[in-house]
């Protein structure tokens, strides 16, 4: 029965190339959408490699500061001393790194001015990340008592200062801003939130050790658990810090919240500016992203009903032939059904095979720094469970309708 079926799906498809061939490329734009931005999320929200621990590590970005009567709110970056005093002292966590936010800096080389992003970070930052070391070594506790002007590069700078191979790069100085850096390693090039920066240099590099008595700053802490499970406890542990941190000017701040979130709460936090509450909004964020992923798919959908239900209404004839020698309204829905659902998947194919290539051009094309997305086995089949609902999605309503044709009026060509 089901060889039957494909044949005439076969035959139906042939039929009419034209039809065939503009239902496949609305099917494959919809896919490519869908699957481009589903690879970009996953990217965002699950990233392997650099940052391939998130999975137990949390993040404590922002801090909200208040006012005696409420009257004034502040939202900004945690201090090295909050990090320091509050965080590092932890129990039950195996590590917390504090790292600025990568910021602007000019590189002097002779009369040539480079602009890269720059970041300062402890020790434990190296450990907490997976960075990939092409050359050298990477910053230590010593270097950061010590207060060594060291740095690393990434290799796409390496290659932009020093022409040639990372380890070139390893021991030449660069003038960072007025300050004279000794370049001790070279990483390979990372985009994720915790990792991009053209730049690293130990925190004790700063021109000035002011940063090291305020309690808001340019700082985030990367908290991480010795197991996943243990991501919850950490976070109530925070929350409960967080309540016992009192400001230099209590008369100014007297309350202060902040909350260690994993890397999709981050995201929804910034988003949403949610800084007073433990919920960052991730759940409205995830919800807002599949309702428009749905209305995304539904509009082309409703396009192909119209042009599906179209291509059925030329079948009246072999729909009452068929109704008339014993074929019931279920055997021919199914027949409609199967035939969409096959368009569709192979529209899913060739989405699948144009999606590669659009994430290879994101890449190259330098849109988004340090890029690097994978289409992977999960994303695969993402694209062809959304390409097979796209089918019933289009496919059942006129299938339906066309089954329950009376024969007599199907054979005279009415509906």
């Amino acid at each position: 029965m089901f060889r039957n079926y494909l044949l005439t799906a076969w035959k139906v498809f042939m039929r009419r190339k034209l039809f065939t061939a503009i239902n496949l490329l609305c099917i494959v734009l919809t896919l490519v959408v869908l699957m481009v931005i589903a690879s970009l999320l996953e990217t965002a929200f699950r990233p392997s490699g650099v940052e391939g621990k998130s999975d137990r590590f949390l993040q404590v970005l922002m801090m909200r500061m208040e006012g005696p009567k409420g009257n004034r709110v502040s939202t900004t970056l945690p201090g090295y001393k909050l990090i320091e005093k509050y965080l590092k002292p932890m129990s039950g966590v195996e590590r917390v790194a504090a790292v600025t936010l990568p910021a602007s800096v000019s590189v002097y080389q002779g009369l040539n001015v480079s602009e890269l992003m720059m970041r300062r970070a402890d020790a434990d930052y190296w450990k907490v990340l997976d960075f990939r070391l092409l050359a050298g070594r990477l910053p230590t506790s010593a270097d950061d008592a010590a207060g060594r002007m060291i740095a690393v590069l990434n290799a796409s700078s390496a290659q932009r200062l020093f022409a040639g191979t990372p380890k070139q790069a390893v021991g030449q100085r660069i003038d960072v801003g007025g300050q004279v850096f000794e370049v001790v390693g070279v990483v390979e090039d990372a985009m994720h939130l915790n990792a991009y920066a053209d730049i690293w240099a130990p925190i004790s590099t700063f021109p000035t050790s002011d940063y090291r008595n305020q309690l808001s700053g340019l700082f985030t802490a990367l908290i991480l658990a010795e197991r996943a499970a243990d991501l919850p406890r950490i976070q109530q542990q925070v929350a409960r810090i967080a309540q016992g941190v009192v400001h230099d000017d209590p008369t100014e701040w007297n309350k202060i919240r902040f909350w260690a979130d994993s890397k999709l709460d981050v995201f929804a936090r910034i988003l949403t500016q949610s800084t007073d509450t433990p919920d960052s909004g991730a759940g409205k964020l995830l919800t807002g992203i599949v309702v428009a992923m749905l209305l995304f798919m539904l509009l082309p959908a409703l396009n192909l009903v119209n042009l599906n239900t179209g291509r059925i209404m030329e079948r009246r004839s072999e729909i009452g032939v068929r109704k008339a020698f014993g074929a019931t309204s279920s055997q021919l829905a199914v027949q409609l059904v199967v035939e969409n659902v096959l368009l569709c998947l192979a529209g899913g194919l060739i989405a699948l095979g144009a999606t590669a290539g659009v994430l290879a051009w994101l890449e190259s094309a330098d849109l988004i720094p340090y890029l690097q997305v994978d289409l992977n086995l999960a994303v695969f089949g993402w694209g062809m469970l959304i390409a097979t609902v796209f089918g019933l999605l289009s496919g059942v309503l006129p299938a339906w309708k066309m089954s329950r044709l009376d024969p007599v009026h199907a054979l005279k060509g009415a509906v």
